[in-house]
């Protein structure tokens, strides 16, 4: 028999169906020469301290640091895991051969790794390495397993990872909780979660010290362009009055005047922290949520894999695009332009070099049904992305005008766009990804042409850098705290990047939950707690995202099997008893701890410009006896109206009908035709309709 181990139920469920073990078993599925079992998750982990010795149990300075002289791992304390783990051992011992279903990702070849090492499985391991769970992709995935040695290094800089991050994480916090911590206030050390914490609180020192200096430019208006002098900014009010003086009353002259057409090549595809900045920045969602709204539509078949740093797909998906396109039924309008032409084919989306394990996230071509309103969000994001790539470049012309008053020199610029191209695809969407001077339409200039002008001088004031939001502080991860906007230079940085795409999210999840940062309106604030603990903290090696960039590119190195774990490890114990020796040394102080602030309760409860439940893509709007939708004359029908059954809906009412499909229990609602009243609760039907439910 050959027994599959998937990493989720559901996962087993589909592969079982696809293979033919249609028994059910306690723990797995049977048939047709297949045993289908899973994992929920991480079964094992690295052992706890107190595990390797009754000393590490209490947490005391003098027995830090804490260097096991060989790491092992056990089975997590939990009924249910304990009980799989079992079934699996069982059928690890029985079968000729395991298959390696979990995630295709490092982590997904960790959680198998460590199953099959603690089950002690001598048996040949085949390895199932697939981009996306739909019945085609599974099939041809069973069609080419793989060795499962192929992925030794893989394992290599997973189990590399999570031995670092135990190395440092539980002695340091034990260290810094001893050394410093107040009121049992655990102070949690991490070697991502503390560089990107001290991020935060540098930006926000930054901010908060930040002093304001004046400065003045000189513009002037001529045929209605407005022209900055080419001089830049001025320091002082007396320079400028005193250019503002040179140039009034004198003609402007036109010395050149040139038009250029340009191309702006559609924007990347997603990886997973490109789609998590997207999403924070059109939907103000968090990484975290939507990281679990990317895994839940990759788990319904609907996108391919997301733990991916990719923004290339490889060569042998471009014969399956129109394929994909075709099933993008919901898309149809925007799909349909590209029938009948050979689909295009650009190197910034094709290129073999860039895509490693796993390509960019794309849609399947499977149309969705049944999904929530937040993931339809972020599907539509990313099937619209992979849309617009293969339509054409957008057109534009560029236009730089060059002027002078006496001796002193102006310019203006504008753009505007000729052929939309792929922009068409986001006609719908409010801004458009409208740049600065896009649309500045600009009249025809004639060189030498002069004429009077109106100068004037603008007094403005430098600017604080901004806080970090979520979106900001990924690209800060991505690229180890450097501000880098150059997509190019960015992909480039990526191997010193801290933290991986599939762990940023909870990195910052962690310093929520630990009060170490909080969130005021979509800006991250350090706590008093944060900011005293990265004050505290001496070291670089704790605390510096250039040098955690360089492990975390070891980590990648151990991967491709061009550095060794031994050497990575060996680095990382020196590094912990060097932290643990200074601060030993240290002086004594108390780090404060945040407040634990209580959630706002919501107040408003109007849906108007809610997200309408039935289409997806209209919103919600107020009429003169009901709610409708911004669709309807697109076809959508959607209406809730003020009054029920004689009975007047409240706004706090008609918000959980539309946010959860049904209201809490109402009194008095009054019978058609009748005085009788009834009690119930709304919900919705399956075509939107109001139903009353006892």
């Amino acid at each position: 028999m050959k027994l599959c181990i998937a990493e989720k139920p559901s996962v087993a469920k589909e592969i079982a169906s696809i293979l033919g073990a249609n028994n059910r078993k306690d723990g797995y599925y049977e048939g047709n020469g297949y045993w289908v079992s899973w994992t929920f998750g991480h079964l094992c982990t690295l052992k706890e301290p107190h595990d390797y010795t009754s000393i590490w149990k209490w947490w005391n300075m003098a027995t830090l640091p804490m260097i096991p002289s060989r790491f092992s791992i056990k089975v997590m304390q939990d009924q249910g895991v304990q009980k799989q783990f079992r079934t699996i051992q069982n059928l690890v011992e029985r079968c000729d051969e395991v298959i390696n279903c979990g995630d295709a990702g490092q982590e997904g070849e960790l959680i198998q790794q460590w199953v099959l090492l603690k089950a002690k499985n001598n048996k040949p391991v085949k390895r199932l390495w697939i981009s996306s769970l739909t019945e085609e992709a599974i099939q041809e995935g069973f069609q080419n397993l793989r060795d499962g040695k192929e992925f030794r290094n893989l394992y290599a800089a997973g189990s590399s990872r999570a031995i670092g991050d135990w190395l440092l994480g539980m002695n340091a916090t034990r260290l810094y909780t001893l050394k410093y911590g107040q009121d049992r206030q655990v102070l949690s050390i991490g070697r991502v979660q503390t560089p990107t914490l001290a991020m935060i609180v540098e930006r926000q020192k930054q901010i908060e010290n930040f002093k304001p200096e004046k400065y003045w430019e000189l513009k002037t208006l001529y045929r209605e362009v407005l022209f900055s002098a080419t001089v830049g900014r001025l320091k002082t009010a007396e320079k400028a009055q005193s250019a503002l003086e040179y140039v009034t009353g004198k003609a402007f002259k036109v010395n050149s005047y040139e038009q250029k057409e340009g191309k702006e090549h559609p924007p990347k595809l997603f990886d997973l922290t490109s789609l998590q900045v997207e999403a924070n920045n059109k939907f103000a969602m968090s990484a975290d949520k939507t990281l679990k709204l990317v895994q839940n539509l990759y788990e319904k078949k609907l996108v391919t894999y997301p733990r991916v740093d990719t923004t290339f797909l490889s060569e042998d998906i471009y014969p399956k695009v129109p394929k994909i396109l075709s099933g993008l039924t919901y898309f149809s309008k925007l799909t349909e332009p590209l029938k009948g032409n050979p689909i295009r084919k650009s190197k910034k989306v094709f290129n073999d070099k860039k895509v490693t394990d796993h390509h960019a996230i794309i849609p399947t071509g499977i149309s969705p049904s049944g999904i929530s309103a937040e993931e339809q969000k972020i599907y539509t994001t990313i099937t619209k992305r992979f849309i617009s790539v293969f339509y054409p470049d957008c057109k534009v012309s560029n236009t730089s005008v060059l002027g002078q008053v006496d001796e002193l020199e102006f310019k203006a610029t504008g753009k505007q766009i000729i052929e939309p191209g792929w922009r068409v695809v986001y006609e719908d969407e409010k801004d458009n990804n409208k740049s600065k001077n896009e649309d500045n339409i600009m009249p025809s200039f004639e060189e030498g042409e002069t004429g009077p002008h109106e100068p004037e001088v603008q007094e403005k004031e430098t600017r604080p850098p901004k806080y970090f939001t979520e979106a900001t502080l990924l690209r800060a991860m991505e690229t180890a705290g450097k501000n880098v906007d150059d997509e190019e230079l960015r992909d480039a940085m990526k191997e010193n990047g801290i933290g991986r795409p599939s762990t940023r999210a909870n990195i910052i999840e962690t310093l929520f939950r630990r009060r170490y940062i909080e969130k005021r309106k979509k800006n991250i604030h350090a706590t008093i707690t944060g900011v005293e603990l990265i004050d505290t903290i001496k070291s670089d090696l704790l605390k510096s995202p250039e040098l955690t960039g360089q492990w975390e590119y070891k980590l990648r190195q151990i991967e491709k099997g061009e550095y060794q774990v031994e050497e990575f490890k060996k680095e990382l114990i020196e590094m912990v008893v060097e932290i643990t020796n200074n601060v030993k040394m240290s002086e004594d102080k108390v780090i404060p701890v945040a407040e634990k602030k209580k959630p706002a309760k919501k107040t408003d409860y109007s849906i108007a410009d809610e997200e309408c439940p039935k289409c997806k893509e209209g919103k919600i709007v107020k009429g003169n006896t009901a709610y409708g939708c911004t669709q309807h004359q697109d076809g959508c029908d959607f209406l809730i109206p003020f009054e029920f059954m004689n009975k007047s809906l409240s706004d706090k009412q008609l918000y959980d009908l539309v946010s959860k499909g049904k209201t809490t229990k109402i009194k008095g609602f009054v019978v058609p035709g009748s005085n009788d009243k009834r009690d119930g609760k709304l919900i919705f039907t399956e075509d939107f309709n109001i139903e009353l439910q006892d």
